[in-house]
C-alpha cells in the first residue's frame, strides 16, 4: 500500500481523479466529509442512543452528564483529529512527494476526524446488546424461518448483524435521487472500515481486522471498487478479506482511548465507582507526567477528575502516535495485526480501568435492565417490520399491514425483491431507530400506548 493512493479524494460516481493541489483550501474535500456526516439524520439520532448507561439515567439527575453515542462520537473525533495531524506531520517529512502533490498534515487529521465521527453511526439502539438482539432474532428467533431462502453469506450478514457493516451501508447506499449516499471521499471510507471483510468466514484469523466484518453482501460491489481504488491489499484464503487502511488503526485507537477513559468517568459520575478509588487508577496512568503541585491546588473532586482525564488522554495520544510511526512501514505492508493500544506502555493501567468498568459499570443493574428490555423491544419490532414487508412483497396484505407500515414509517419493497433484501431492510430499519423511538413504536404496535 502507498500513501498516494490511500489519501484518495475520489467520490462515488467520479470519472476523473480529484487532485489534492486543485482542492479549495477553505473547504477541503475531507472537511466536506465531516460536514456531510454531522448533518445527516443517522448521526443526529445518536443523541438518543445508549453509549453504555441507559438514557435517561435517574442517578445522573443528581450527578454530572453521561455520554450518548453522539457525545462519544464527537469526543472520539477530536482525539482522532489530534492523532491524524501528529502522524501526518511525520509522514509528510518521510514522504516529501506527498507534499509536492499538495497534501498537508491537516488532511490526515480531517480524514480520521470524519471517519471517527461516523464510527458508531450504524449501531442499533440499546447499546451493544442491540446488535446481539438483532443477530439473535435471525439465528435463534422468528427470523430463523427464512434461513433456507438465503445463501450462507446472506444468512451470516443477518445472524451476526454488525453495526460497522450497517454504518458502511448508511454512508454509501444509493437512494432515490441520492446516488452514492453521502458520497464521502474514498480515503475517509477506507479509514472508517476497521474490518474490511465480508461476514463469512467468521473470525478466520487472530488479525484484529478479522475480528468483525465491515460490509453486507448488498454493498460488496462498491466495497471492492473502494478497496481497489485505495490499493488495499487483499488477503489470501477464503472469503473477501483485505488489509486495513492504515488510518483505520488511528480511528480504532481514538475509540479505544475514549471509551476506556470516558466510560470510567461516567461510572464515577453515576456513583458506580468510588471517586477516591477512581482517582488512584487515573493517577497511575499519568504518574510520569502529572504536575503534582498543580493537582494539589485543585480542590473539587470533579475538577480533579477532569484534570486527570485530560492528562490521561494526552498521554495515550502521544503513546499511540509513537507506536503508529514506529510501525508505519509494517502497517503499510499489511503485517501489523493488532490494535495500536496492544503495544501501549500504559496497557497494564488501561486494562485495570477496563476491568473495573466491566465489574462496576457494564454489569450494573441499570445497564442489564436496559439490555433485557432492548431484546424484547427489538424482537417485537423485527417481527412487525419483517412480517409486513414480506406480506407486501407477496401481495398478501391486509388493513393491519397498511396501518403498521404507516406507523413504522417504512416503504414497501417491490414484489421482485429478494428475501435477503427484505430482511436486511427490516434489520437496518430497526437498527436505525433511537432508543426512545424504539420504545415508542413498540408501545404503539403492542397497544400499550392506547
Amino acid at each position: 500500500m502507498n500513501w498516494g493512493q490511500l489519501l484518495s479524494l475520489k467520490r462515488y460516481g467520479d470519472t476523473e481523479k480529484r487532485e489534492r493541489h486543485k482542492q479549495d483550501e477553505t473547504r477541503m474535500g475531507f472537511d466536506v466529509d465531516y460536514d456531510r456526516i454531522l448533518f445527516s439524520s443517522p448521526f443526529r439520532s445518536l443523541q438518543d442512543k445508549t453509549q453504555v448507561m441507559p438514557l435517561p439515567v435517574n442517578m445522573a439527575a443528581k450527578k454530572n452528564f453521561v455520554h450518548s453515542r453522539l457525545t462519544h462520537s464527537l469526543e472520539v473525533s477530536v482525539v482522532a483529529r489530534s492523532l491524524g495531524r501528529r502522524v501526518g506531520l511525520q509522514i509528510l517529512h518521510k514522504y516529501p512527494e506527498l507534499a509536492n502533490q499538495g497534501f498537508h498534515f491537516n488532511d490526515f487529521g480531517a480524514i480520521t476526524a470524519a471517519a471517527s465521527l461516523a464510527h458508531d453511526i450504524g449501531n442499533p439502539p440499546f447499546g451493544h446488546s442491540g446488535e446481539k438482539a438483532i443477530g439473535s432474532y435471525f439465528k435463534n428467533g422468528n427470523g430463523n424461518r427464512f434461513k433456507s431462502e438465503l445463501s450462507t453469506k446472506q444468512y451470516q450478514d443477518l445472524a451476526e448483524f454488525e453495526g460497522n457493516a450497517n454504518g458502511f451501508k448508511l454512508l454509501v447506499e444509493s437512494k432515490a435521487g441520492i446516488p452514492g449516499g453521502n458520497r464521502l471521499s474514498y480515503a475517509t471510507l477506507g479509514a472508517f472500515l476497521k474490518y474490511p471483510k465480508a461476514s463469512f468466514p467468521k473470525k478466520p484469523t487472530s488479525d484484529v481486522s478479522d475480528k468483525k466484518f465491515g460490509f453486507f453482501q448488498s454493498q460488496q460491489e462498491f466495497f471492492l471498487e473502494l478497496a481497489e481504488d485505495l490499493g488495499l491489499e487483499r488477503k489470501s484464503g477464503e472469503g473477501i478479506r483485505y488489509r486495513r487502511h492504515p488510518l483505520a488503526f488511528l480511528v480504532e485507537a481514538a475509540d479505544d482511548i475514549c471509551y476506556t477513559i470516558i466510560d470510567f468517568e461516567d461510572g464515577i459520575n453515576l456513583g458506580l465507582i468510588s471517586e477516591d478509588y477512581a482517582l488512584e487508577y487515573l493517577i497511575n496512568l499519568v504518574k510520569d507526567t502529572i504536575n503534582i503541585k498543580k493537582f494539589n491546588q485543585i480542590k473539587g473532586g470533579q475538577e480533579r477528575l477532569a484534570y486527570l482525564r485530560a492528562m490521561a488522554i494526552g498521554n495515550l495520544i502521544n503513546d499511540t502516535c509513537s507506536i503508529f510511526l514506529s510501525n508505519e512501514e509494517e502497517i503499510l505492508k499489511g503485517d501489523f495485526e493488532v490494535s495500536l493500544l496492544k503495544h501501549s506502555k500504559y496497557k497494564a493501567q488501561t486494562d485495570d480501568i477496563i476491568k473495573l468498568c466491566i465489574d462496576k459499570v457494564y454489569r450494573s443493574d441499570e445497564v442489564v435492565e436496559k439490555e433485557l428490555a432492548g431484546y424484547r423491544i427489538l424482537k417485537n419490532l423485527l417481527d412487525a417490520s419483517t412480517n409486513t414487508l414480506m406480506n407486501f412483497s407477496n401481495e398478501e396484505t391486509n388493513q393491519y399491514d397498511e396501518l403498521l407500515l404507516q406507523t413504522l414509517g417504512l416503504e414497501p419493497l417491490g414484489k421482485d425483491c429478494s428475501t435477503y433484501d427484505i430482511l436486511l431492510t427490516a434489520a437496518t430499519f430497526v437498527a436505525g431507530l433511537s432508543d426512545s423511538a424504539a420504545v415508542h413504536l413498540n408501545g404503539m404496535i403492542s397497544g400499550n400506548r392506547i
